[in-house]
């Protein structure tokens, strides 16, 4: 078993409820401070709040607090176990179309195909 299955499985576990994942979402677009990330979710500070320990504890999103601000972004990197196991997961099959794909766009582009 590969040594970064223990990253993947909590990375999978914390993105398979909802609210966490339109939270990291948003976090692909740009940091944001908790009340602003909140807002849009019909529940408490401190439910959300959980939320948010859940992603910290999977090593998805990092925090900082300045004075009573507390700043959340989407760790650099966080994805990258899940899309390593996602490559891995393809089949011979799709990756050779997908060379195929590429050899006949190359050879449209260089004029050899009709």
């Amino acid at each position: 078993m590969p040594k970064y299955y223990d990253q993947l499985d909590a990375s999978l576990r914390a993105l398979a409820d909802p609210t966490r994942r339109a939270v990291v979402e948003r976090l692909a677009k740009s940091p944001a401070v908790v009340s602003e990330l909140a807002a849009p979710f019909p529940m408490a500070l401190p439910s959300f709040m959980q939320h948010l320990r859940v992603l910290e504890n999977a090593g998805l999103v990092i925090s900082h607090k300045s004075g009573r601000i507390r700043t959340v972004s989407l760790r650099p990197g966080a994805l990258d176990v899940v899309h390593l196991w996602l490559g891995e997961q393809r089949t011979p099959a799709e990756n050779q179309a997908d060379r195929l794909g590429i050899h006949l766009t190359r050879s449209t582009a260089e004029g050899r195909l009709p």
